[in-house]
């Protein structure tokens, strides 16, 4: 146990350089050992009867009550992050992850949809951003959600002492466009954004990614409308009364699932997992988007006009489930290439899973929105932790595992673009670094 205290100890040392005061440095490697050892429960009481006996007012003020900015240290956050996994071939994953919760104080708190447990129950939801090399997940960015029944309530904003800049409705795409300019911000470094169907259905999202210069591959519902990718736009021919003024699609758009209906399906992998190959049915064809502005159509009344051309790609899995998807990659991409990329997005789920039940990301028992957001960046920064002793042990002590890091690649451009890379030169995952069969972190015992 004193090895990985003190590999910890060393490995904090630029996190604890952010901080201004002493005691914030001594308190925080003993919360970050806390959710990392021994212990079902990882709230701040048992930690600290397990790493700091007779501090526990010291620990609970740290995270729930001190004054203490917490950007420092999500930046050092996405340095390391980069440092460990960042690269073009990187993915950069948005989702989101629910804590289930009894009551009504705790911030954020209202019947919601839970993913975990199927239904919708009283939980918590926070916006998750994963940066992936391989099947490396490292957490960089957790951000809470408020439904209406917060934010309609300024009683209740307050009493949780929520920012005055959260305080307004965002639906979670807002929140996830806002964190992921943080992290291109912090010159975190990776080579498409993916995301499920909850964010791949918000027009303005996917807009927003292209509009970054962003190569992404996200989920629809099988009813997301689409053009044919030779649409063109012409004037209608008035039947009687002035001429039109409008163009308007020589073919109208249609479903997702009609327009891959006929299509040929092939089987396609995507990679070796403990069972074997992973794989399933894929169809994939160039279309335009149907979500330009709205337009009347004649007798069809308003449609949306055509909008990017991108790939609609569909999923037939073994157990008869379809899913559809969008992606804005080069259009000479192969059937292998899409399906790795949008399968890509799964790691996510391993990272939530194991925050939860290794570093008890959902066991914090405060009601404020800083308490929550600070154990919510404690257990991110465990994570990043041991993801690097993972890749430490996997490349058998080499410092780079994955690659060149931040510190050993050459100046970046300042452009954006030139940064994560052109769309067409968008490589493939290396999806079998850094030992593709041992998916779970190892937590010292």
């Amino acid at each position: 146990m004193a090895d990985w205290r003190d590999e910890l100890s060393q490995w904090l040392a630029p996190f604890l350089a952010r901080f201004g005061h002493k005691a914030r440095r001594r308190m925080c490697p003993l919360y970050v050992a806390g959710l990392i050892g021994p212990g079902d429960r990882k709230s701040v009481g048992p930690m600290a009867e397990r790493v700091a006996p007779g501090d526990y007012d010291q620990l609970h003020h740290f995270v729930s009550d001190g004054v203490w900015n917490a950007g420092p240290l999500e930046l050092e956050l996405a340095l390391q992050a980069d440092r460990l996994v960042g690269g073009a071939d990187a993915f950069l994953v948005i989702d989101d992850t629910t804590l289930p919760k009894k009551g009504t104080h705790s911030v954020g708190v209202a019947p919601q949809y839970a993913s975990a447990l199927g239904k919708t129950a009283n939980c918590q939801t926070l916006v998750s951003l994963t940066l992936a090399g391989g099947e490396v997940p490292v957490m960089v960015g957790l951000r809470l959600f408020l439904p209406e029944s917060w934010t309609n309530d300024a009683v209740r904003l307050e009493r949780a002492g929520v920012p005055l800049e959260y305080q307004a409705a965002r639906a979670k795409p807002e929140i996830a466009l806002a964190e992921l300019d943080r992290l291109i911000g912090s010159g975190v470094r990776f080579g498409a954004v993916l995301a499920d169907a909850g964010y791949g259905m918000s027009a303005p999202f996917r807009q927003a990614l292209s509009a970054r210069g962003l190569a992404w591959a996200v989920g629809v519902p099988r009813h997301q409308k689409v053009y044919l990718p030779g649409v063109e736009l012409v004037f209608p021919v008035a039947g009687r009364g002035r001429p039109r003024k409008r163009h308007v699609p020589n073919v109208l758009s249609v479903a997702a699932e009609e327009m891959l209906a006929n299509e040929k399906w092939r089987v396609a992998a995507w990679r070796k997992g403990t069972k074997g190959l992973l794989k399933a049915r894929f169809a994939a064809v160039r279309v335009r988007v149907a979500d330009g502005p709205p337009q009347r159509i004649g007798a069809k009344g308003m449609q949306h006009m055509p909008g990017e051309e991108v790939w609609l790609v569909g999923e037939r899995r073994t157990a008869g489930e379809r899913k559809y998807y969008l992606a804005n990659l080069p259009a000479d991409a192969d059937l292998k290439t899409l399906a790795a990329t949008i399968k890509a997005r799964w790691i996510c789920e391993q990272a939530h899973q194991q925050l939860k039940e290794e570093l008890g990301l959902d066991h914090f028992e405060g009601r404020s929105w800083q308490g929550l957001h600070r154990h919510a960046l404690m257990t991110m920064i465990a994570y990043a932790f041991l993801q690097h002793r993972r890749l430490a042990a996997a490349s058998g002590g080499k410092k780079n595992p994955l690659g060149p890091t931040q510190a050993d690649a050459p100046s970046r451009p300042k452009s954006r673009r030139s940064r994560l890379g052109p769309r067409a030169a968008l490589p493939m995952p290396p999806l079998q670094k850094a030992h593709p069969q041992k998916t779970r972190i190892k937590v010292p015992k």
